[in-house]
Parts: C-alpha cells; sequence; structure tokens
C-alpha cells in the first residue's frame, strides 16, 4: 500500500529543520541549496483538500526533474540533483527513505513575483473569458473560436504571484513590466514562450497536448553569474493542462489528464471555494492517480516509482 504523504515535517525534525510550506511542497533551507520535497497534498482554487492523491508527489517531482534535464539546455533551471539518498546528495544528514523519489536539490533563487502562463488552446478560465468578450486576460481574439481550439498564435498571460491561501489575478502584460521591469519581462516571455513550443513538440510526438501551462522563474547565480532560471515544478499536471491527441476533439471539453479532474469534482459539490475544502471521494482519488501516473508513462516511457 502508498503510503500517503502530507506533511514532511515530522521526518525532517530530527534534524532540526522546520519547512517553509507551500500548498504542495515543504522546502528546507540548507544554506546555499534548497532541499524540495513534493508531498501528496492537492489544492482547487488555492485551497489545500485534506484528502491527499498517493504518489503524486513523486509524480510531481520526478516529472519535474524529467523536464528539466530535457530542456535544460533551452533554459536553465534550479535543478541540482534528484534526491535518491545516497553519499552522492552531499547532504548533512541521510535523506529519509519515505522522501525519495519526491525530493530534489535545488538551487537557491530570488523569485521573481510573477507566474508565466502561455495558452496554445482555448479552454478553461480563457474559453470563459473569450465567450463574455471575446478576450482572453484582456486580450482580443477574433470570433468564432471554438472551445479547445487551437489558437492562432500563442499567448503570453502573466499572473501575480499571491500569498498561499490567496488568489493569482491575472494581469496586463504591461502591469507585469511594472512589477519586474521592462527587460526582465521580455525575458520572461521570451523563455515562457520557447519553453512551451520545446515541450508541446516533444509531447505531440507522445500523443499529448500541451493545452496550457505555467512557469516561474527566478534569479541565481550560474557558473558564477546571476542569471534568470526556471524554478519550482514544470509542466507536471498540477500546472499544466494535457489532453490526448487521439481523443482531441475541438468544440466540446476535453477529457483531463490533470488536475482539472479533481477541478470539476469540487465545483460540482457547490463549495463555495473557501477554506475548508472538501474531501475527495474514493473514485476522485483513484481517477486522479490514474491520469497522473498515465501522463508520467507516456511523457517519460517509465513508471513513476513510489515508496511504500
Amino acid at each position: 500500500m502508498v503510503q500517503v504523504i502530507m506533511d514532511t515535517a515530522p521526518f525532517m525534525a530530527p534534524f532540526g529543520l522546520k519547512p517553509r510550506s507551500g500548498k504542495v511542497r515543504d522546502n528546507y533551507d540548507l544554506g546555499d541549496r534548497i532541499l524540495m520535497v513534493a508531498t501528496d497534498r492537492i489544492s482547487t482554487f488555492d485551497v489545500v483538500h485534506p484528502t491527499g492523491i498517493p504518489g503524486k508527489g513523486a509524480v510531481l517531482t520526478k516529472l519535474s526533474a524529467f523536464w528539466f534535464e530535457q530542456l535544460g539546455s533551452v533554459v536553465r533551471n534550479h535543478l541540482i540533483r534528484l534526491a535518491d539518498g545516497t553519499t552522492a546528495d552531499e547532504l548533512p544528514f541521510e535523506l529519509p527513505p519515505e522522501l525519495v523519489g519526491r525530493t530534489m536539490i535545488v538551487r537557491k533563487a530570488h523569485r521573481a513575483d510573477v507566474e508565466c502562463v502561455v495558452r496554445g488552446y482555448l479552454s478553461g478560465s480563457g474559453w470563459a473569458e473569450y465567450q463574455e468578450a471575446q478576450s482572453v486576460c484582456g486580450i482580443k481574439l477574433a470570433a468564432g473560436l471554438p472551445e479547445s481550439g487551437k489558437l492562432p498564435e500563442l499567448i503570453f498571460t502573466p499572473a501575480t504571484k499571491a500569498p498561499d491561501g490567496q488568489h493569482d489575478i491575472n494581469i496586463s502584460y504591461k502591469q507585469m513590466v511594472g512589477i519586474v521591469g521592462p527587460k526582465t519581462a521580455i525575458t520572461l516571455r521570451e523563455r515562457s514562450l520557447v519553453l512551451y513550443r520545446e515541450a508541446a513538440a516533444y509531447a505531440i510526438e507522445r500523443g499529448i497536448i500541451i493545452a496550457d501551462t505555467k512557469f516561474e522563474f527566478g534569479w541565481a547565480k550560474v557558473d558564477g553569474q546571476e542569471e534568470l532560471i526556471v524554478i519550482d515544478e514544470i509542466l507536471t499536471p498540477d500546472s499544466s493542462r494535457f489532453w490526448d491527441a487521439k481523443e482531441y476533439t475541438p468544440g466540446q471539453p476535453q477529457r483531463a489528464m490533470d488536475k482539472q479532474v479533481v477541478r470539476d469534482w469540487a465545483l460540482s459539490t457547490g463549495w463555495d471555494k473557501r477554506p475548508p475544502a472538501p474531501a475527495l471521494p474514493t473514485d476522485v482519488v483513484e481517477m486522479t492517480v490514474e491520469r497522473y501516473q498515465e501522463i508520467f508513462r507516456r511523457l517519460t516511457g517509465s513508471v513513476a516509482q513510489v515508496s511504500s
């Protein structure tokens, strides 16, 4: 039976370490590095559900590590290594076996306080806005585009990086310039678009459409120089919208291979999107596990082994 890990603090307390926790990850400061551990927590609408998804942390960690290595020559990132519990981790303690497979050792970075969203298809909140205003995040589009339709060109739609418990807010490119400055804004946009193009081309060869995704960036010292690199996670079912290319039919919603499975269920309950979030039923948990494992297998060609 797979162990569901909602809190990593008890495993790290013997070493005198306390986490800085987000909705999914617990980060431990190691001085010049960060130990980034993905739990099995899952959130919708920025609220964490009390029910975990077995093995989710391993899928997120290993898939992010896969993409970091796959795209590292395109845009640099914060990954140092996927921690495996050996001396090669160069940790001042032995990584608890329960955390092997869900832990990355990464460079410290100073985060750029925006989320960089790239949309290739018209879906989700973008489709809802388009129906009302013929726009996505304020960007005017042509009339007559279908739901889930491929956009004529990629759209870059930044958002604020809100504190935990608060909702991210879509902003215009001009607003992003006001937050990070014109030079950084150009770099963020260009790097986000090239990452999406490279990843989408790779995924479609494996029968997967990446409809949209989000990236986070931060400044870190790489080879002695400050550089804007990719941080956090990348191209996972938590941060991206994945569809099966063989099933793809524009003009209607698509079968989700990502966190949309949980979002759809949460919306169906009438929950008001405020804490506390409802517990997830067994069938939704099982479906989410299945979809996350499927996307990992199809993208990487392997199975995400999970500690039991």
